[in-house]
């Protein structure tokens, strides 16, 4: 987790500097993203709210994705992670910024037939989203699991600072 914070600050000094508001899907991180955007202070300014998309009826129930939403792709590519972002921006009071995150910690691959190591990470916000796939080649669970949250803070930090001032 401390490897998170200095990362989770300088996001949370971005979003409250512009006055925009974040929601997280996060899988195979476990709530490490927004565990650390949580520990700063004055989160109650960005973060509107954040859940573990970790099987199936989480990701109906808590985000209203159902099979027919994911016809001609399948979870854990980058396609998938920007629907769980713009699915997390939706639906947790209409944020700016949303971060979705899916992927094989590991020490196996997933059912999909993605190594362990296998993350894809988006960000959504105004403008669009942009998405990157990260592969560790990794089978430690623990380390996986730190290495996207890292991934998925630093993308979050670059869409910020990419993004023009509101206006």
């Amino acid at each position: 987790m401390e490897i998170l914070l200095p990362r989770a600050a300088k996001a949370a000094a971005l979003l409250k500097a512009r006055g925009e508001t974040l929601a997280v899907a996060e899988s195979s991180t476990g709530g490490l993203i927004s565990a650390a955007l949580l520990a700063q202070p004055g989160a109650s300014a960005y973060f509107r709210g954040g859940g573990v998309i970790y099987t199936r009826p989480a990701r109906a129930g808590l985000l209203g994705i159902g099979d027919a939403d994911l016809a001609g792709f399948r979870p854990s590519t980058e396609r998938y992670a920007v629907l769980l972002a713009e699915r997390a921006r939706e639906r947790m009071g209409g944020s700016v910024w949303g971060l979705g995150e899916s992927g094989a910690t590991g020490p196996t691959g997933n059912r999909y037939g993605d190594p362990a190591g296998h993350g894809c990470i988006a960000v959504a916000g105004p403008g669009g989203a942009r998405a990157i796939t990260l592969e560790t080649g990794s089978a430690d669970r623990v380390a996986n699991m730190r290495a996207f949250a890292i991934a998925a803070l630093d993308l979050l930090i670059g869409a910020l600072e990419a993004a023009p001032p509101r206006p």
